[in-house]
């Protein structure tokens, strides 16, 4: 096979897309006949036949739905190169804010942390993505994301180069509906025993803390869900299903939004949230907001 003109690539890749040569003759701007010329070429190039006549249609043969299948990659990439362009030339690299959210931090505690972004000149953006810590550590390595919150610290058992920026620290409030609450007769934490209980999943910093907790009070809740995202545990909360663990900062919010009551409240669980950057000094103005603002309503750590 001999070396192929990557126009010809893109008109035969504009053909497949749109469905004939006479729209993709609209969409580029040349005749039909220029097309079925290069087109041609192209076949010659490649050495192989890439359409077949089927009634009065073309369709893609073998060899013709392989090339495709490669030319819609590296089209589709030049595609999306444009569109990033285009966007950081319209608002800058410094005008969007792209942030890895792990499951375990509370849904309104990610909006309270990030909302002094969406006040700052210039209007910036966020681009938020949720998914397990490795994960967005990962595509922090590569820039894809400028910030990561965190229920944990980086350490060094992971491989990735970054920098631990402490934003809330604060104890736990167990809630629960109406009818689990009044079940819960006794003193806090004894009112626990044998209560129906929604718990964060194990990759949550919170759960271990929860479970030696409970053997030092001596209570013996009853486990019904275990839960990695904390929207999906305050949803079943709400439900009735179980009473469920929340930062205490946020007790009263979540009480009026899911009608909630508080069950009781400890300082020996703590929930922490980090801000994890591939950098030590803020250099990013959003990030620089995030901190500030959290490091003036932070609720301060036990000494």
């Amino acid at each position: 096979m001999r070396g192929f003109n990557y126009k010809h690539l893109h008109y035969f890749w504009v053909i497949a897309k749109s469905g004939g040569v006479a729209k993709a003759g609209e969409q580029l701007h040349v005749t039909p006949q220029s097309i079925s010329t290069q087109m041609r070429q192209l076949e010659a190039d490649i050495g192989e036949p890439l359409w077949r006549r089927a009634g009065r249609r073309l369709e893609l043969t073998e060899t013709g739905r392989l090339v495709f299948e490669y030319a819609n990659r590296l089209f589709t990439v030049g595609e999306e190169l444009k569109d990033a362009l285009r966007d950081r030339g319209a608002r800058g690299r410094s005008q969007l804010l792209r942030v890895g959210i792990t499951g375990a931090v509370v849904k309104v505690l990610s909006w309270r942390l990030l909302e002094p972004v969406m006040t700052l000149p210039g209007n910036p953006a966020l681009q938020c993505r949720e998914g397990r810590l490795n994960e967005l550590l990962a595509a922090l390595a590569v820039h894809e994301l400028d910030l990561v919150l965190s229920d944990r610290p980086l350490t060094h058992a992971i491989n990735v180069r970054g920098y631990n920026h402490q934003l809330l620290d604060c104890g736990a409030t167990f809630l629960a509906a109406p009818a689990v609450a009044g079940r819960a007769s006794a003193s806090f934490p004894a009112c626990l025993d044998d209560l129906p209980m929604l718990l964060p999943g194990g990759d949550s910093a919170a759960r271990p803390q929860l479970m030696r907790w409970f053997d030092e009070e001596q209570v013996r809740p009853r486990v019904i869900g275990e839960f990695d995202d904390t929207a999906l545990m305050k949803a079943f909360g709400q439900g009735g299903a179980g009473a469920f663990p929340m930062p205490t900062v946020v007790a009263r919010e979540i009480c009026e939004q899911y009608h909630v009551q508080v069950i009781g409240a400890t300082e020996e669980v703590r929930y922490q949230i980090y801000a994890i950057s591939p950098e030590r000094t803020l250099s990013h103005a959003a990030v620089r907001a995030i901190h500030e603002s959290a490091t003036r309503a932070r609720v301060p750590s036990r000494a």
